[in-house]
């Protein structure tokens, strides 16, 4: 089965009305079809193949082919990656169309611009019984192209299962260019509608270095760590020093109730910090929850500091961390670790473990566990 980069749709929120989305779609088998990259960060550059013309022209395009069918939408930036293309798409009033539909529109038409280059029929909307209908067809799809015969099943109609089995049966070139779903990433502010732009702008770079420094942005799904699972992006390496550090901070001081940053028992702990990392003998361990916590999370991220950032938000297949923390991996100073099954963990003075007080509290339990570890991480995928 392909892997693609689908994640559930934001759960309540409106797909007919006015937002920014980031999209991502990989072209299937992750084939190299859109361009080719090229090997200076400094001048990061992406050549794009015939294809790869065809797919920034139908990306941009999109506000004039809607406006068509009444509704407006502006493309704010796009990308073709050589196995997969990113873009940031507005929708500027409510529409009769959801972004789903849009998204079906410009697939269709990239797997369209395709197949005419191979010199064939757009096959996407071709009626099944003209191909499937014969005995070394599934029995399902002979059905289907027989009930459908008059009016004709079009591929669309297919269920995820059946198109799989529908290309196998006639060929990988038949196959749309796209894989069956995309990721969509919802605006929340202007300021995360610049990094959108901005993540867009700067993928060919972060691509380079990728390619260049594998071991220190190396993405695991699966990795034990003292006998617990996590997903992982980052160096791994960080994991075997001996000096590591829990940096854990109350957001008031017990006796004062006064923000605890600002106290001077954090300075006291901040200076012992530094001064352990700068002697070279401490890795800091955070999940950087609280304002001190927080602090001292940026400092690391900021000065190069090594560090190892416990998130809540899991680390899938085409995860990647915003530029700040992309920065530190390629520098080899952060490993970014999301636990597995953080809510199935216990709750917390009776508060259940799906709550942020719990998560927090376990996360922070998870840190101190990282800092006794001593052993070698097992990648299991």
């Amino acid at each position: 089965m392909i892997e693609t980069s689908y994640r559930p749709r934001n759960p309540g929120h409106d797909y007919y009305g006015q937002g920014t989305y980031l999209i991502t779609l990989v072209v299937s088998e992750r084939l190299p079809l859109l361009g080719r990259l090229g090997d200076d960060a400094r001048h990061p550059q992406i050549t794009l193949s015939p294809l790869g013309e065809a797919v920034k022209q139908a990306w941009e395009t999109i506000p004039d082919r809607q406006a068509a069918h009444g509704n407006r939408v502006a493309v704010l930036a796009c990308v073709c990656m050589p196995d997969h293309f990113h873009g940031v798409l507005e929708v500027l009033e409510p529409m009769q169309w959801s972004l789903g539909d849009i998204m079906q529109a410009f697939k269709a038409a990239c797997t369209s611009h395709w197949q005419r280059q191979q010199g064939r029929g757009h096959s996407f909307n071709r009626p099944i019984s003209v191909e499937c209908s014969g005995p070394q067809a599934p029995a399902w799809l002979r059905e289907k192209a027989r009930l459908h015969d008059n009016e004709g099943a079009l591929i669309r109609a297919m269920s995820k299962r059946q198109r799989q089995e529908y290309y196998t049966l006639v060929g990988r070139e038949q196959r749309p260019l796209f894989d069956d779903n995309y990721d969509d990433t919802v605006c929340l502010d202007q300021r995360h509608r610049q990094a959108m732009i901005a993540y867009v702008h700067d993928n060919p770079r972060r691509a380079i270095l990728r390619r260049a420094f594998p071991q220190l942005m190396q993405r695991s799904l699966h990795v034990q760590i003292a006998g617990r699972d996590y997903g992982t992006f980052g160096n791994l390496f960080l994991l075997r020093w001996p000096g590591k550090v829990q940096v854990q901070c109350h957001r008031l001081h017990p006796v004062t109730r006064e923000p605890y940053e600002g106290t001077a028992d954090y300075a006291r702990q901040h200076q012992q910090w530094v001064d352990a990392i700068v002697g070279g003998a401490t890795v800091i361990v955070t999940p950087g929850i609280s304002q001190g916590e927080l602090m001292m999370k940026n400092e690391c991220l900021k000065n190069g500091y090594p560090l190892i950032h416990i998130q809540k938000e899991p680390i899938t297949a085409y995860w990647k961390p915003e530029r700040l923390r992309f920065e530190a991996c390629a520098n080899g100073s952060l490993l970014i670790l999301a636990p597995w099954g953080l809510d199935a963990m216990a709750g917390v003075n009776g508060v259940p473990a799906d709550t942020d007080y719990s998560r927090f509290h376990n996360m922070n339990h998870l840190a101190a566990e990282i800092c006794t570890f001593n052993g070698k991480a097992t990648i299991l995928r």
